[in-house]
């Protein structure tokens, strides 16, 4: 059929109305839009007369019979409208193509349209049902996160919006949905504000795809073999109140031989067992402050950990240090009688004879790193706990007895070294190339700037000076329970100890490169972490205010170190302000999402 004036014509899937007929057809379409389009671009519903679009008004009709009797058979636009409405106009054939157009009941063009069959036609509309009531649900859902609400059949579809909040996803339809942006940051809001996370969640160790749970792998028995008896020896394991996994323990013999006693971890996880994968690819316990998640099974600590039983299991180095540094090194597989002693126990103690040597012997060698240029930055630490959802903070104090068993640990470290790189034993050296230039001011300002200069040390099967140390050689060897690259040096050195062929170069190299890449990542998820609970812990006190120091200057803002919160901020004073100048700091608005606290800065 021809278009003619006033025809009823379909462009696209919109009706139109002919107004004119030439080389092109002009037609009106809804709203009163004109257009000219070839013949071939529209289709003839109605021959008309049309006046106006206006006319095609809903009409009531018969559809279900009139499909009853067509059903499986074929049909046209002006036959269907007769049994539908009855008639045949430009406002019932407009209606019988929307049936068409619809698809449930009639498939087609308007000059050949197929009836349905029955069983197409009652699957079609169960799938409309169930898309319908989707469709009702998705409305109401987002209607329950606009409310600020949601219940737990809504935790598996916000599982999507967790996804984009850890990271791990770049796309959400709920945060588009909602027309929040598809950030990290606006994922974390929503999911606080329908209680998917609660108030102070920390996204951060998932975030960085950290394994929290402790490892649930078989523990084998610690192996029947001669160990030398030091129990007769006081021994010391100094560390934090509440430690959970004591590694090291310090003895002075009465020749003035000092025994570093480690936990003999590698006497329990050998080389490529199951526990050996499985701590290289953690590479270091997490210490976040609501939790420790360790590398190897809790009962490795408990089997192992120095102090946890009344004799416990070490790989013991002693050595006696004098003049020339430390003197012959030797290793012994032992049984150790352990006491566990805090640092601030120790620091009472540290004139009475058992610790008063050690003290004395320790800052000998202390004395000879820094005439070597040891690196001294002292900047503010905070001991960080989440206890039952509060945060708790306490300063780390500046003891003797934190120094005397650091020495104590870098004298072993550098003993175990030069052993090793005597006897060609691979193992990860610990290095740190030389700063460009000496440290000299030790002010806030100054140690800050200088901590910035240091290059980063790092593990390397090639011996090197950690100048930050200040020493020639060091390997780091008494926490494998706390870091694999402890661990895969004391394999190294068992397998020596008992006559077997230690791991080549290139294997040690392979293993610290997958140690030292999951540890940066544990090193990250618990910085973030501590971030985290240090602006939860502001929340939680919103009357605090305190003292901040000026340790660098930006255009326009200052970096303020808190040392009460070992927190360092960004903060605008009016008219800048001097390194190392003190400012009273007010917290005006925290925001945990974006992890950034903002300050009212006055100077004191």
């Amino acid at each position: 059929m021809k278009p003619a004036a006033d025809s009823l014509v379909l462009y696209k899937i919109r009706p139109a109305r002919v107004l004119s007929v030439g080389e092109k057809i002009e037609i009106e379409l809804e709203g009163g839009q004109t257009k000219r389009v070839r013949p071939k671009d529209i289709e003839v519903l109605h021959p008309g007369p049309l006046r106006s679009l206006s006319e095609l008004a809903p009409q009531e009709g018969e559809l279900e019979e009139a499909w009853s009797l067509l059903e499986g058979g074929s049909t046209h636009l002006a036959e269907l409208a007769e049994l539908i409405y009855s008639d045949f106009t430009p406002p019932t054939a407009w209606a019988t193509w929307q049936w068409v157009a619809d698809g449930l009941f009639f498939t087609g063009a308007p000059t050949a349209i197929q009836a349905r069959s029955r069983v197409a036609v009652e699957q079609d509309r169960q799938e409309r049902r169930e898309r319908e009531a989707a469709r009702r649900d998705w409305e109401v859902f987002l209607a329950r996160l606009r409310a600020g609400t949601s219940i737990a059949a809504d935790r598996d579809r916000l599982a999507e919006v967790e996804r984009v909040a850890l990271g791990h996803a770049e796309q959400s339809r709920i945060l588009e949905a909602l027309g929040h942006p598809v950030t990290r940051e606006h994922a974390h809001r929503l999911l606080v504000s329908v209680g998917y996370w609660d108030t102070y969640h920390n996204p951060y160790p998932a975030r960085f795809r950290v394994n929290t749970e402790a490892p649930r792998l078989e523990v084998p028995e610690l192996p029947a073999e001669t160990r030398r008896d030091l129990t007769h020896l006081p021994a010391y394991a100094i560390d934090d109140e509440g430690n959970q996994d004591p590694d090291d323990a310090l003895s002075l013999e009465g020749d003035g031989r000092l025994w570093v006693h480690v936990a003999d971890v590698a006497a329990l996880v050998t080389p490529d067992s199951p526990l050996d994968l499985e701590a290289r690819a953690r590479g270091a316990n997490l210490y976040a402050p609501e939790g420790i998640a360790p590398m190897l099974p809790e009962s490795v600590t408990h089997t192992l950990g120095l102090g946890l039983q009344e004799i416990s299991p070490a790989l013991s180095f002693g050595f006696r240090y004098g003049d020339e540094g430390c003197g012959e090194l030797e290793i012994v597989p032992s049984w150790v009688r352990v006491q566990r002693i805090s640092y601030q126990d120790a620091e009472t103690r540290l004139e009475q004879e058992s610790l008063r040597d050690l003290w004395q012997l320790t800052e000998r060698f202390r004395a000879r790193r820094q005439a070597r240029n040891a690196v001294a930055i002292e900047l503010p630490e905070v001991d960080l706990k989440v206890l039952g959802g509060a945060v708790r903070i306490r300063p780390v104090e500046r003891l003797r007895s934190r120094e005397l068993v650091t020495d104590a640990m870098l004298m072993a470290g550098e003993a175990i070294a030069r052993h090793c790189q005597e006897l060609a034993i691979p193992i990860p050296y610990a290095t740190q190339a030389a700063p460009n230039q000496p440290q000299t001011a030790v002010d806030l300002a100054a140690m800050w700037a200088y901590r910035k200069q240091l290059k980063p040390s790092r593990l390397s099967v090639e011996p090197a000076p950690h100048c930050g140390l200040g020493l020639d050689l060091y390997t780091r060897a008494t926490s494998p329970l706390r870091r694999y690259s402890d661990l895969l040096l004391h394999q190294q050195l068992r397998a020596h100890l008992a006559g077997r062929e230690p791991l080549s170069t290139t294997q040690v190299a392979e293993r610290i490169d997958a140690a030292e890449a999951a540890s940066l990542t544990i090193r990250r998820a618990e910085r973030q972490s501590n971030t985290h609970w240090k602006l939860v812990w502001l929340k939680q006190n919103p009357q605090w205010q305190g003292e901040g120091v000026v340790v660098s200057q930006d255009p326009g803002k200052v970096l303020v170190l808190i040392p009460e919160l070992a927190l360092d901020v960004k903060v605008r004073v009016q008219g800048g302000a001097d390194l190392n100048a003190r400012l009273w700091l007010k917290p005006r608005e925290i925001d945990l999402p974006e992890l950034i606290c903002h300050f009212s800065a006055r100077p004191m």
